[in-house]
């Protein structure tokens, strides 16, 4: 498996051009599953886990690694699955969300994919576990699902949604009623938490679910007569999304002359000063990591204040 993950950090140059790699798994079953490279810290054959009592079923124990000590997930009873029942050949992907590191416990491991994210597309309803899939995808004519890891994570280790109370002046609760943000973003619990913090803050929300549909949109608004920075406040969008990725709607956007000035925050599970050096790169006003209500909290107030204040 050295041999797979050994390019990870090469390949890094795919993001922004509209592209991914996927590392491809199987849980029980031949469904083939896969996850961002980008989100990928290490694979390794399943160590000794040691058992935590009380823990959630779906963590199947903590590994103690070089990189400290991990909690693993089995996957498959994540996602409404059996339980990955060889563990002797059993794999763990270490993976980075939202600024932690866990462990997801798969039955095997397969390769690295090269991928366009225009040929990643929204699950068509009724595909095997809908409820947990962000994504479907092609590869030699097989399907491949892409999980909704925030969910999983969600459900397993449900983090504060709610921000501080001194977060909101009254001042800044009276302008928001009148403002409107535009979030995007593949993933449904990501789209309910931020619009949970954002309906705190008092502003109207637009929730869409992909970069393409967000194009689209701020396209045919533009075209019929509206003026996008009259309409919305910002946009908050996601980086990793079906048909069109984060970086390549901001570019899009800073390329359009009629909307070029439209102010965009990236909220993103991806971490790391890649990331904030491609934020710079494609022109977005922010970068946030996901999910901390405070730290999101503080970004919308700050642009109402720019937005009072004329800026």
């Amino acid at each position: 498996m050295a041999g797979v993950m050994e390019t990870v950090n090469q390949r890094t140059q795919l993001v922004g051009a509209n592209r991914l790699e996927l590392l491809l798994f199987r849980m029980e079953g031949p469904q083939v599953y896969g996850i961002n490279v980008f989100k990928v810290k290490e694979v390794l054959q399943c160590p000794k886990l040691t058992l935590l009592p009380h823990s959630h079923p779906v963590v199947r124990g903590v590994a103690h690694l070089r990189i400290g000590t991990i909690p693993i997930m089995d996957l498959s009873m994540a996602t409404g699955g059996p339980k990955i029942s060889d563990m002797d050949n059993a794999f763990v992907i270490i993976t980075e969300y939202n600024l932690k590191t866990q462990g997801f416990l798969v039955a095997g491991v397969e390769r690295i994919v090269n991928m366009n994210w225009g040929d990643i597309h929204p699950p068509p309803k009724g595909t095997g576990r809908e409820h947990y899939l962000t994504a479907v995808t092609e590869v030699e004519d097989k399907l491949v699902e892409i999980i909704d890891v925030e969910k999983v994570l969600a459900e397993v280790s449900p983090m504060n949604e709610k921000m501080s109370e001194d977060m909101v002046s009254d001042e800044v609760a009276e302008e928001a009623k009148e403002l409107h943000v535009l979030i995007v973003d593949d993933s449904k619990i990501a789209r309910k938490q931020v619009s949970r913090c954002l309906e705190e803050i008092g502003v109207k929300v637009t929730a869409l679910n992909d970069g393409m549909q967000a194009w689209n949109h701020l396209q045919e608004l533009t075209d019929a007569g509206e003026r996008i920075q009259d309409k919305y406040l910002m946009m908050i969008s996601d980086i990793e999304m079906p048909e069109m990725d984060g970086y390549t709607l901001t570019t899009s956007i800073r390329n359009d002359p009629r909307i070029a000035d439209f102010n965009i925050v990236l909220h993103t599970s991806l971490s790391g000063v890649f990331n904030k050096a491609m934020v710079e790169k494609v022109g977005a006003d922010g970068f946030i990591a996901k999910f901390n209500p405070d730290i999101l909290g503080e970004e919308v107030v700050k642009r109402i204040e720019q937005f009072r204040d004329g800026k």
